[in-house]
C-alpha cells in the first residue's frame, strides 16, 4: 500500500512548497535585477571582498579558450585547487584536487588526473556546458579549502558547507552537507551527499537523510551524526545573515565553509534555494517565513536579527520550534 499526504496536512506542517516559494518569496523579495550578484560567482565574490564579508582567495579567472593552452603554466605553483564555472548551479562542473606531482592531478576521492583531462575541463566550462543557460562562462581558480578537523569522518572526500536560508536579514533554517563517495567529494544532496538539518539555537544535529530517507550514521564512515554541533555557530549565523545586505535580497541561500585556517568562509549564494532542508531539518519553513512577514517591526542589527532568529526557531533535539514574541 502507498501513502500519500495531502496539501492539507504539508499545510498544517508548514511546509513551503515550491509554487508558494517562487510566488510568495522569491518573486517578492528577489527583484531580478540582483539576480547576477548572486548566479555569477565571481561577481559574488567581488562584491564580498568589497563589504569585508570573508570568501575563498581566488587564483585568477579564465575567459577565453585560447587561455586553456597554457593552463599547466599557471596552475604549477598551486600544490591544490579548485575550479567552478562562474555560473554553474547544483555542484556540476566544480573539480576539486587536492594534490598534484609530475603533471599528475589527483582528485580528493584519489582518482587521478592529467593535464589534458583538466584542459579539457575548463574547456568545457567556458564553453558554457555547467552554466545555468547553457551560455558561455567563465573558469574560476580558488584556494583549495581545508577540512576543519572537528569535522573529521563526518565528511568523505570532500569538504562540508552549511547552507543557511535567510529571509529579509534572520537566518531561519540550516542544514550542513556532507560529501560521500557517491557524491565523488562533492556536498551537493542531488549527487548522493548526506543533509543534515541543524538547530538554529545550538548548530546541534536534528536529523540526517540521503536521498530523502533517514540516516543515523555517515554511509562511508559510520561517524554518529548525534555526535554533531557546528562549531563557532553564533558566526556562521551572523555571516550568513549580512548578505542580505550585501545584495539586497530578501530570500537566499548562504553556502558556508569552515576552513581549517581561515574559519567560516562564504562560498557562493543562491536567489532560490532548494526545498529539501526541510526534509532534513524536520520543520517546515513557510511557519517561520510568515512570522517574520507579520513582524510589527523589523530588528535594526545584524546581531538582533541573529539573537531573535536562535530565539524563535530552535528545535531541540527532534523537538518543534520554539514560539517568540516579537
Amino acid at each position: 500500500m502507498r501513502w500519500w499526504v495531502g496539501p492539507a496536512r504539508l499545510r498544517s506542517l508548514g511546509i513551503l512548497g515550491m509554487n508558494c516559494r517562487n510566488l510568495d518569496f522569491i518573486g517578492r523579495y528577489n527583484p531580478r535585477r540582483l539576480y547576477p550578484l548572486v548566479d555569477d560567482k565571481l561577481k559574488t565574490k567581488v562584491l564580498a571582498e568589497r563589504e569585508g564579508i570573508p570568501v575563498p582567495k581566488l587564483h585568477f579567472a579564465l575567459r577565453e579558450q585560447f587561455r586553456v593552452k597554457r593552463i599547466g603554466e599557471m596552475l604549477r605553483p598551486l600544490t591544490g585547487f579548485a575550479v567552478k564555472p562562474a555560473k554553474g548551479s547544483g555542484g556540476r562542473g566544480i573539480l576539486v584536487i587536492q594534490g598534484q606531482e609530475n603533471g599528475v592531478y589527483v582528485k580528493t576521492s584519489g582518482r587521478r588526473l592529467d593535464l589534458e583531462d583538466i584542459k579539457r575541463h575548463i574547456s568545457n566550462i567556458l564553453a558554457g556546458l555547467y552554466s545555468l543557460a547553457g551560455t558561455p562562462d567563465v573558469a574560476i581558480v580558488e584556494e583549495l579549502i581545508e577540512l576543519d578537523q572537528r569535522f573529521a569522518g563526518f565528511s568523505h572526500e570532500g569538504i562540508p558547507d552549511i547552507r543557511v536560508i535567510v529571509f529579509r536579514g534572520y537566518p531561519v533554517m540550516a542544514m550542513l552537507r556532507l560529501a560521500t563517495h557517491e557524491s565523488d567529494g562533492k556536498a551537493n544532496l542531488h549527487q548522493g551527499a548526506v543533509g543534515v538539518g541543524l538547530d538554529i539555537a545550538t548548530g546541534r544535529c536534528l536529523l540526517a537523510v540521503q536521498h530523502s530517507l533517514p540516516l543515523k550514521v555517515h554511509p562511508d564512515t559510520g561517524a554518529d551524526f548525534s555526535r554533531l554541533k557546528i562549531p563557532d555557530w553564533p558566526e556562521i549565523l551572523t555571516l550568513a545573515a549580512r548578505c542580505h545586505a550585501m545584495t539586497n535580497l530578501g530570500y537566499l541561500g548562504a553556502d558556508i565553509v569552515l576552513d581549517r585556517r581561515r574559519g567560516p568562509l562564504v562560498l557562493e549564494l543562491n536567489a532560490r534555494p532548494g526545498l529539501a532542508i526541510q526534509m532534513a531539518s524536520d520543520h517546515g519553513l513557510l511557519s517561520r517565513l510568515r512570522q517574520l512577514e507579520n513582524l510589527r517591526s523589523r530588528h535594526a542589527t545584524v546581531a538582533q536579527r541573529v539573537e531573535f532568529a536562535m530565539a524563535s526557531f530552535g528545535q531541540g533535539r527532534g523537538g518543534r520550534a520554539r514560539s517568540s514574541e516579537d
